[in-house]
């Protein structure tokens, strides 16, 4: 329930995909630890959005990720 009124079906829908989501995560943190099970979380949601994107077209997206993994692999490796 949100705001006193029954959740609408597209309200549902979301609800339940960020509650799975977050279950998701809490198992992957659990399994591999914080840092790495949140990275690993964080993959798999990139992974998600970057096939979408690739399927629309949104080659900004990718780029964008690219960016940020060569961002982090480069302070740890470097």
């Amino acid at each position: 329930m949100s705001a006193g009124r029954p959740l609408t079906k597209a309200e549902r829908k979301d609800f339940n995909r960020a509650e799975h989501e977050r279950k998701i995560k809490q198992d992957l943190v659990a399994q591999h630890g914080k840092d790495l099970g949140t990275f690993y979380a964080w993959l798999r949601v990139v992974n998600i959005r970057g096939t979408q994107a690739y399927r629309g077209g949104d080659a900004a997206f990718i780029r964008d990720v690219v960016l940020a993994l060569q961002n982090v692999h480069s302070r740890h490796v470097g």
